[in-house]
């Protein structure tokens, strides 16, 4: 029996699963694990303690499990990205590495190479503007101000490439990570823009590209003896955590939208044609020669994870049941979710969080049910710039480990007026990675889709009007306090 593994680094755990040809999960680990947050606006990552510790102990732990007779065909790998992992000549990385636009420590940059580029062409070449988002930025950022770090860097990757050099040896970054990597990618051409990345790169090397479902070497000796996988095993190159979950959930066609519920909420629609918008951001797809459209916010398990430390760390349980007695529209408590800054649509990494309307009479169910109607809040934002993007949303999917909360899940339906399909199997981007590999090795066609839809959340038209009109008050909070949100990120 042929068995396929898909191991996705997340950014609040790594989890795998051991997966037969059509879809049957065999069995599956998984590893919490912290991101470090040494400075304001910095996000970073031990990428080999963390990352490759992590795979090689998934990888033995699946290998483990798998029943008499069978053998691995396959592996492949996502990660938490774009990311910046710079590695010496022997492939040990130099420094942490920097996360994605949850790290906004290249600001600078950003507009440093937005006024010599210029906005337009990097619009229209890389399909979005320069955010946090961007990797070129932060290449630029440690040459500038670690230059005996960035003097030791010989190659640079992204999460998921870098696992596949510490199987492989080879030197590649997939085309759809590769295109969140501004202003280094052509989107329209499908190939690096080669005199930007001279520019930044600046002695750098440019990674092979190839797709997410492409083989790109096999496992060597030496990751075979650390991570129990058989020397020769093919080694599918992977993409970006998201985007392997989209894949995962049947996220294939013009007019899909991934909905995923996380530490952040990150959002992936396939488009029929390329378009851009400078308050999204367009990216290949995962299927050769596609294209996406995406959003992410920068906080939303993390801000009621933190809520929930803050507030006496009760249960989980206790809190929901807290949350579930308050009205929708949490009596005139409205909450604006940037504590990490923000990503779409306002790419502001200075924005800061607010609590408005705040009484005696409220209490920790109120802030609660609030934390949960500001993020549905934020994602209606994102959701009508998709519509006005010529690119409608026609079929939402949600997944992500925030759907066990039924209010969360029910807020944004109502919020948004969308219903939500849901699939039978919401184990993450490690089950698109399984498929992933499975296409790779040749096991399946290249159409394949292993989701099955078991359930959906529909709006409750009694609440659209009382969301309607807290929604607009909610939208004017952000540019209301701005200049003050400005001042106090000074302090911090």
């Amino acid at each position: 029996m042929n068995l396929l593994v898909g191991i996705d680094m997340g950014t609040g755990s790594s989890k795998g699963v051991l997966v037969t040809p059509d879809g049957v999960v065999v069995a599956s680990h998984q590893i919490p694990h912290e991101m470090s947050l040494p400075q304001p606006g910095w996000a970073e990552v031990d990428a080999e303690k963390t990352w490759w510790a992590d795979v090689c102990q998934i990888s033995r732990t699946l290998v483990d499990s798998r029943p008499p007779g069978s053998r691995i065909a396959g592996i492949c790998v996502s990660g938490v990205g774009p990311c910046l992992v710079l590695c010496d000549e022997n492939g040990s990385p130099v420094r942490p590495a920097i996360l994605y636009g949850i790290d906004s420590r290249a600001s600078v940059e950003i507009g440093e190479l937005t006024e010599l580029l210029g906005a337009d062409d990097i619009l229209t070449r890389g399909g979005k503007a320069l955010t946090s988002q961007a990797v070129g930025p932060k290449i630029e950022w440690v040459r500038k101000n670690e230059p005996d770090v960035f003097a030791r860097a010989h190659r640079w990757y992204g999460s998921n490439s870098y696992i596949a050099a510490k199987l492989t040896g080879e030197y590649i970054q997939d085309h759809h990570t590769a295109s969140q990597c501004d202003p280094l990618y052509s989107i329209r051409d499908f190939r690096w823009n080669g005199d930007w990345a001279e520019r930044i790169l600046a002695g750098l090397p440019l990674p092979r590209l190839v797709w997410p479902a492409e083989v790109v070497g096999t496992v060597h000796a030496r990751a075979a003896s650390e991570t129990g996988l058989p020397e020769g095993t093919p080694v599918v190159a992977g993409t970006v955590d998201a985007y392997a979950e989209a894949f995962s959930v049947g996220v294939r066609h013009p007019g899909d939208l991934m909905l995923m519920y996380g530490s952040t909420m990150f959002l992936v629609q396939v488009l029929e044609k390329f378009h851009t918008n400078p308050a999204l951001w367009t990216t290949t797809g995962v299927q050769e020669g596609t294209f996406a459209l995406a959003a992410g916010t920068s906080t939303a398990g993390s801000l009621t994870n933190w809520l929930q430390k803050v507030t006496g760390g009760v249960s989980f349980d206790e809190l929901m049941k807290e949350a579930a007695a308050v009205p929708p529209g949490s009596d005139g408590l409205l909450v604006l979710p940037y504590l990490a800054g923000e990503r779409t649509p306002v790419f502001d990494p200075d924005a800061r969080g607010v609590v408005a309307g705040l009484t005696l009479r409220h209490g920790r169910g109120h802030l609660f049910r609030a934390s949960y109607e500001g993020i549905a809040f934020g994602i209606r934002q994102i959701l009508e710039m998709f519509d006005n993007a010529d690119a409608p949303v026609e079929r939402v999917v949600g997944v992500g480990g925030g759907l066990r909360s039924p209010i969360w899940a029910q807020a944004l339906s109502d919020i948004t007026g969308r219903t939500q399909l849901l699939p039978d199997q919401n184990i993450g981007a490690s089950y698109g990675d399984g498929l992933l590999a499975a296409i790779g090795v040749g096991l399946v066609p290249p159409k394949t889709d292993w989701a099955k839809i078991a359930n959906e959340i529909t709006p409750n038209p009694e609440n659209r009007e009382r969301y309607d009109q807290l929604y607009e008050t909610w939208l004017q909070l952000y540019p209301s306090t701005r200049e003050q949100m400005h001042r106090l990120a000074r302090f911090s």
